[in-house]
């Protein structure tokens, strides 16, 4: 129930009391009927309010989760990108001894 219907039963519960009613006991039942509702409705708008608080709290780490992968994933790329210097590199290194031990061996054996 939202605040114009709460007003509207109020109203109407007024009306009740202004024509002339002389027995009050129906009119309090209804008061208290409105108090209980009112009670119920507080209720029911907070947990709307801590739900929505819950779900932007996992909407936001949903999102720095989604951030957080892309960075692993840059990361990845960049190691990636590192390893397959490194292995040139090393292929370098490894022909460059290749070529030294084949000169050592041909000093050694004139």
């Amino acid at each position: 129930m939202n605040k114009s219907i709460m007003v509207k039963l109020a109203a109407a519960a007024a009306v009740v009391a202004l024509t002339g009613c002389t027995d009050l006991k129906p009119i309090q039942a209804q008061i208290d009927s409105l108090k209980s509702q009112i009670s119920s409705v507080s209720a029911d708008v907070a947990a709307h309010k801590a739900d929505r608080t819950d779900a932007n709290a996992a909407a936001k780490a949903s999102s720095e989760a989604a951030a957080a992968a892309s960075s692993a994933a840059s990361a990845q790329s960049t190691a990636n990108q590192a390893l397959a210097a490194a292995q040139a590199a090393q292929s370098g290194v490894d022909a460059t001894n290749e070529k030294i031990d084949r000169m050592f061996k041909k000093s050694v054996s004139k």
